[in-house]
């Protein structure tokens, strides 16, 4: 007998300061369910301290203590970690998540948000970001203009994870978040269904830039891709055969970053791996050693010495390196480019272009333009059109290198503000730092 979808996943709030939160998952198994949990986690902006998993084959248990924000959203946590938990009709077997990969999604719908705000700001593209990320909706484009009178002009393309925008009460509903946020900024808001030119154009694709090669995108070894803040972190990885008979021992010592657990499990997830039990603990001065017990889909051992290799090489490197971020020239500009790679059940990595707007913010850097996998040619930057001058231009999107989807980010970074002094790999290693959650070590 299963249990009731409210007790597939339990919370446990810290009675007091200096305690962790406890997230339990109870419910039936499948391949990548500990990464699905992961992102979800991750995408709350929580950090997992301590974690344990197990399954028998059909049923998993998940326990993790975490920390994060004061004003979480727990109830909303609790829900989305109930909807990607299996149905009780898949106990029969570990569901393989590639097995629905022939079924199209049906794309959800882009709505455009058109918004007039006060004054600008060099952190006002960060706290429009914060907004959309509380109300869940999903940025996939902005432009940001100023109009002859001073307003600025945000045109925000979005989807809804929700799926509740074309309703009148979740419209005004994220009207209100977003006067409740900007302030007296905020002046005016109007919220309508994309139309398809949109649509199509959300589909561009982008050539890399100068100076950005393929070499860079290697998942086994980036070349000419290094960072002094992460090469000061090794990643140790063993692979054993020999303490389990049903089981390959995965031994993982590494330095801690935001989603640490998640980059494992996707990892895994991506190579179609069975983990039947984990343990994470974090250990002093920020180093985290992780013990795994997996499978592969069959049920065996990894014993293949070819796949072995490759999947501590693979692994290794997405610890080390799983983000790729350059600040570098784009004409007579200053370009920050930022990369991460998607897993192949097509989720995108979390928190990103927040993570960005912010660490720009904190640098009091204004940004000029976005551009994630998006043809240039559509659009006039720095020019005037119908007086009204274009200053943002914001996109995301999917870029394929390698054989392997990335989510890409080209952001051109506004050399004309007076407080943009600072030398590009100040920029680059802040932003690296503000990804991985060193900013505050």
């Amino acid at each position: 007998m299963g249990l009731l979808n409210d007790d597939m996943v339990i919370i446990s709030e810290a009675e007091k300061e200096g305690d962790h939160n406890v997230i339990a998952v109870n419910c039936p198994d499948k391949i990548g369910i500990g990464c699905d949990v992961c992102r979800i986690i991750f995408l709350f902006g929580l950090s997992i301290v301590k974690g344990d998993t197990i399954t028998d084959g059909k049923w998993c248990y998940m326990v993790f203590w975490v920390y994060g924000e004061a004003n979480t959203n727990w109830d909303l946590l609790k829900n989305r970690l109930s909807e990607i938990c299996p149905s009780h009709s898949s106990t029969y077997e570990i569901k393989n998540y590639t097995h629905d990969e022939h079924k199209q999604p049906v794309p959800p719908q882009v709505f455009q948000l058109k918004f007039w705000c006060s004054c600008d700001g060099n952190g006002l593209l960060h706290d429009v970001t914060e907004a959309l990320h509380q109300l869940e909706l999903i940025i996939k484009r902005v432009k940001i203009s100023t109009t002859p009178d001073g307003r600025k002009m945000h045109l925000v393309f979005v989807t809804d994870t929700r799926k509740e925008l074309h309703t009148t009460e979740r419209q005004h509903k994220t009207k209100v978040h977003l006067k409740t946020v900007l302030g007296d900024k905020f002046i005016d808001c109007e919220i309508e269904l994309a139309g398809a030119e949109v649509m199509a154009s959300l589909h561009g694709s982008l050539n890399l830039p100068f100076g950005i090669t393929e070499d860079m995108f290697n998942l086994e070894s980036p070349k000419g891709y290094q960072s002094s803040t992460l090469a000061s972190y090794p990643v140790s990885i063993a692979l054993d055969n020999k303490l389990s008979h049903s089981h390959t021992l995965f031994q993982i010592r590494c330095w801690d970053h935001k989603g640490l657990f998640y980059d494992i499990l996707r990892t895994l997830k991506d190579y179609n791996i069975q983990v039947s039990y984990g343990k994470l603990r974090g250990k002093q001065k920020g180093n985290f050693d992780v013990e795994l017990f997996i499978t592969q889909a069959d049920g065996k051992k990894v014993m293949d010495p070819n796949k072995k290799i490759a999947l501590c090489v693979r692994l290794k490197m997405e610890l080390s390196y799983p983000l790729r971020v350059v600040v570098g020239s784009r004409g007579p500009d200053t370009e920050l480019f930022v990369a991460n790679p998607v897993e192949l059940s097509g989720s995108g990595r979390p928190l990103v272009f927040y993570d960005i707007t912010h660490a720009c913010k904190s640098l009091n850097i204004s940004i000029f333009s976005v551009l994630l996998p998006f043809i240039e040619t559509n659009f006039v930057f720095r020019a005037c059109v119908d007086n009204v001058r274009v200053l943002y231009i914001v996109e995301i999107g999917r870029h394929m290198i390698r054989d392997r989807e990335w989510e890409v980010y080209r952001i051109l970074l506004d050399e004309s503000d007076a407080n943009f002094s600072l030398p590009r790999k100040k920029i680059e290693e802040c932003v690296r730092n503000t990804l991985m959650g060193f900013e505050h070590r």
